[in-house]
């Protein structure tokens, strides 16, 4: 196939080229009409398997002939040839060990960190060791390190390096990592190649060699008889000056060509030795490779810009069919990814996306989705976000924790809950009313009790409480969950997963585990089953993190037949496919490149003193990636401005790459000017597909209903609600809409009132108040630590709240012994009612303290854990205690006659404790009747609307009726438009 030489062969095909279908080409046209069988003998080493079913195909659509063998560069770990080697354990149960070892450590000296941090020591701890065993370096490389520790951080690496020190090496007591065992198989392939070289064609295409076995791998075939290396986004644009200069890792380990710049010195082989893999071949954009090969040149010689950048006089030319979107948002920058991609699936063109980031590649999807595109997506879905995925999470994150409602509904609500049984429509509605009930009195926490209770409420719903009591014998009693083996622990998961899914008295589970979904899911759990006995003693809450680690590693893809024109592809995948168009994605920095990953054991000296990869080695194979896809015939480039949290920094290449164009002559200034421009287009598409079509803005509500309709009865705290918001009066007692409670409850402020009001309650009605205030405080204390252990089912909040009250109880008490001093109480939270006949109206009230002076008269005190009105908005807006007044001055509370009110008062028992007073005489209280009356007549006359967010307290207050009133579609400067409803 090759011509002799004793030189080694390496090959190049330059970025933009596709590559798969280049290897093909070049390997027919190398044969041409010599014998079928030679064919067959060629073995060609590929990197990915997407590489290699690509490779078939691109021969299935030439004439029949004998294939190559074809083979994944990492199957030599599991080749038959290494039989004579150790088989190599899962990676799972290396991390299952670790975690243990790791664990006894911290429990010998748990200074050394947060048990928390447990499995995220064990994974990085695994990824250290594949490193150190893929690059052939032994713990006592490192331990041999000459390092200077102020801090104390090296000894504490040690400490964890010291544990997995029986892992490397030739131990017979312990079989090899994969890595291990792929550099093994390397090795003696590498030996038994020099001792026997084989004298067919072998050929490592599509490597970049950046890790150190495949490195040693292409080095042996280099040298092999009728071995050839074929290197993906080869630069033959750069100097060779530049080439040269590719030697110092700490400062080029991050530039595209520097892996090719390690494997021709591994080789020996210049730079001007590398021949074209296909001699002649155009690549899509000649200009643009020069252009971007400039552009990333290493940072150290940027100043062979003002050296060669007047050299590049086709910019226009290299510049033509790129266009670069900057959008706002990243919503934006996915809708008008979507569109080019539906652009070019009506033109009949291939198009593929290319991003190492999967959300905007899942916000692409979901765009493409209204248009029935469903692309061909290299990379799918993380298994924790699929239907049994989730099921699962949320199943594991009961062991240990109280069960709320809110946890409880979520999984209710679970798609594959209750899918074995035969009715599941009585399950979606039973679990709605439950969710009613839950929502209306709760508890935030219930118990079996609770379930059973609701579910006997109506004794002839049999149904229902054959369903409440599977309910309570299935999810309840998880709270105190001891340590465990790890088998136990996943046995009882799954073991409860399967029994929701089945539902009650079925174990019909083939819903969890049908799809592929389903699958992928069952195999993680067989996985995990089979390597438990390495897992050790578990808590609840070790479990939990553990299982969600192994979860993650799961990936799904979409089984529907893709678009056979649109892609979606990983950096890794693109670096050997080509597409007309190709779209990069996402060039933020953070995004494209990531972060250099922190390594918590060595640094970037002391890894390039041991031969280990730096940080920027990621960097590096990105922008490798970056200048293998911009070279494509048509490239879009594209990022957002703003991500979801502050304003983004553009990827480094791209900046490069404008600022070069943009510092050169008038051309290239005119060149990224049209790259722009191409962009806007996109952007300007954006706004087209999502500009609303032009409306009238809406009209301020003031619906007058029929008076038969309008309330005949409200609360003193209504009223108050009717003059600031009648809109708020209209939705609620006219349409019958009440706000829905939220399902998770909150310690939030109208539960700690309603809580303060029940301590008081109990306080004044329960103990006899006397002079020794130290002692009314106690027992103020006592009642309240009682009242919090009951009603309050949130630490943090009863002791923030019994904190709030030991700090005002004695402004309490002082002003408790003023009031027991002006009178003696009479009645706590009485319910008073009176009917107004000459407007036919009812006025309600439930007061929450009236006492009785030494006079005869009445006082009536409302508790306040918030702010306390103010005098005007009593006297125009706040009527509650003036209306109370009314009613206590009609005789309208229970049990107490009519009295005349000598005052009213605010309790104040928030942060800010005030205790204060208005006294009142009869023509107050005579001025607050007729004003009431005044104000329902008003709205007894049809021509009176209710009109939405009259006289709001602060303009930023937000009503429960906004939403329904359309508020934000107007202000509050419109005049109320009166809107007659059901005439």
């Amino acid at each position: 196939m090759f011509d002799l030489t004793d030189r080694p062969r390496i090959f190049g095909c330059a970025p933009g080229i596709d590559f798969s279908k280049a290897l093909v080409d070049g390997l027919t046209g190398r044969f041409g009409n010599r014998p079928p069988e030679e064919m067959a003998r060629v073995e060609i080493f590929v990197n990915t398997r997407r590489m290699q079913r690509r490779i078939f195909e691109l021969f299935d659509l030439q004439p029949a002939c004998l294939l190559p063998k074809i083979r994944l560069v990492t199957d030599l770990a599991t080749d038959p040839m290494a039989a004579d080697l150790p088989a190599p354990v899962s990676p799972l149960r290396r991390r299952l060990e670790l975690s243990q070892l790791i664990s006894k450590l911290l429990d010998q000296q748990p200074d050394l960190a947060p048990r928390s941090a447990l499995f995220d020591l064990a994974d990085s701890l695994a990824l250290l060791m594949a490193e150190m065993q893929d690059e052939a370096v032994s713990p006592d490389d490192i331990f041999g390190l000459a390092v200077t520790d102020a801090s104390g951080h090296w000894q504490r690496s040690q400490k964890f390096l010291e544990i997995v020190t029986h892992y490397f090496g030739v131990n017979p007591s312990e079989p090899p990592d994969q890595e291990a065992r792929q550099r093994r198989a390397v090795e003696a392939l590498a030996v038994k190649w020099g001792q026997n070289p084989p004298q067919n064609p072998v050929i490592v295409a599509g490597s970049t060699g950046s890790r150190g076995s495949t490195a040693l791998l292409m080095g042996a075939v280099a040298k092999l008889p009728q071995g050839a290396l074929i290197l993906p986004g080869f630069d033959f644009d750069q100097p060779k000056s530049v080439w040269e200069n590719l030697e110092n890792a700490l400062q080029a380990e991050d530039h595209p060509q520097f892996r090719f710049r390690r494997i021709l010195q591994q080789s020996d082989v210049a730079f001007d030795e590398v021949q074209e893999w296909l001699p002649g071949l155009n690549t899509p954009s000649p200009a643009r490779n020069r252009l971007i090969s400039l552009a990333l040149r290493p940072a150290p010689v940027t100043n062979q810009w003002l050296a060669e950048g007047p050299n590049l006089t086709d910019i226009k030319q290299a510049a033509a069919d790129m266009a670069l979107i900057a959008a706002p948002s990243e919503r934006v920058e996915a809708v008008a990814i979507a569109l080019a991609l539906r652009q070019a699936a009506d033109r009949g063109i291939t198009a593929a996306l290319v991003t190492p980031d999967r959300l905007l590649t899942r916000r692409v999807r979901a765009s493409l989705d209204q248009w029935r595109i469903e692309p061909d997506a290299s990379v799918g879905d993380s298994l924790d976000q699929t239907a049994p995925g989730r099921l699962l999470r949320h199943v594991a994150e009961l062991f240990g924790t109280p069960l709320s409602a809110e946890a409880l509904l979520v999984i209710l609500k679970h798609p594959l809950v209750n899918v074995g049984a035969q009715d599941r429509g009585a399950h979606l509605r039973w679990t709605r009313e439950l969710e009613q009930k839950f929502r209306r009195t709760g508890p935030a926490f219930p118990c079996p009790k609770d379930i059973l209770d609701w579910a006997n409420f109506d004794p002839e719903t049999k149904d229902r409480q054959i369903w409440a009591e599977w309910l309570t014998q299935t999810v309840f009693d998880l709270q105190d969950v001891s340590d465990r083996p790890l088998a136990d622990h996943l046995q009882r998961h799954i073991l409860l997963t399967s029994a929701l899914s089945a539902g009650p008295g079925s174990d019909d589970t083939t819903g969890l585990w049908a799809e592929t979904a389903g699958r992928e899911a069952r195999q993680i759990i067989d996985d995990l089953t089979r390597e438990a006995q390495y897992g050790g003693i578990l808590s609840a809450f070790d479990y939990v993190n553990l299982f969600h680690s192994v979860l993650k590693r799961g990936e799904v893809r979409d089984p529907v037949l893709p678009h056979p024109d649109i892609m979606i592809w990983g950096t890794l995948e693109a670096r050997v496919q080509g597409a007309d168009l190709v779209i990069l994605g996402g060039l933020n920095e953070g995004v494209w490149p990531e972060h250099a990953t922190p390594d918590p054991w060595l640094n970037r000296e002391m890894r390039a003193q041991v031969g280990l990869l730096l940080p920027e080695r990621r960097i590096g194979l990105s922008a490798h990636d970056f200048q293998q896809a911009i070279g494509a015939k048509r490239v879009i480039l594209t990022r957002s401005v703003r991500n979801a949290e502050a304003q983004t920094v553009p990827s480094r290449w791209l900046n490069r790459l404008t600022n070069l164009m943009d510092g050169m002559s008038d051309e290239g200034r005119e060149a990224a000017k049209t790259m722009h421009q191409n962009g806007q287009y996109w952007l300007d598409m954006v706004q087209a597909l999502e500009s609303p079509a032009p409306v009238d803005s809406a009209l301020r509500p003031a619906p007058a209903p029929p008076v038969s309709t309008r309330p005949t009865q409200l609360s003193v705290t209504a009223i108050s609600r009717l003059i600031r918001d009648p809109y708020a009066i209209y939705a609620r007692y006219i349409l019958g809409l009440k706000p829905l409670d939220p399902l998770h409850q909150k310690p939030d402020a109208p539960l700690r009132g309603t809580i303060m009001h029940r301590i008081f309650e109990r306080f004044i009605t329960e103990h006899r108040f006397s002079s020794d205030l130290a002692e009314n405080k106690r027992v103020l204390l006592q009642i309240a630590d009682q009242v919090l252990a009951s009603d309050a089912p949130w630490p943090v909040a009863r002791i923030l709240w019994r904190a709030k009250l030991d700090r005002i109880a004695d402004r309490f008490m002082a002003g408790e012994a003023l009031r027991q001093a002006n009178g003696h109480m009479l009645a706590l939270e009485r319910v008073g009612a009176f009917l107004f006949a000459e407007i036919g109206f009812t006025l309600t009230a439930k007061a929450d303290r009236i006492d009785r002076s030494e006079s005869g008269g009445l006082l009536i005190y409302d508790y306040k854990t918030g702010q306390i009105p103010t005098a005007d908005q009593q006297k125009y807006y706040d009527k509650q205690l003036l209306l109370e007044a009314v009613l206590a001055q009609e005789g309208a509370f229970e049990k107490i006659g009519p009295a005349p009110v000598a005052n009213v008062g605010h309790i104040g028992v928030g942060t800010q404790p005030k205790f204060s007073v208005v006294p009142l005489s009869p023509d107050d209280v005579a001025t607050a009747r007729a004003e009431l009356i005044k104000l329902i007549a008003g709205y007894q006359q049809p021509a009176q609307g209710y009109a939405s967010r009259r006289a709001m307290a602060s303009v930023r207050y937000a009503g429960d009726y906004d939403h329904l009133a359309r508020f934000g579609e107007w202000n509050e400067t419109k005049t109320p438009t009166l809107m007659p409803v059901g005439t």
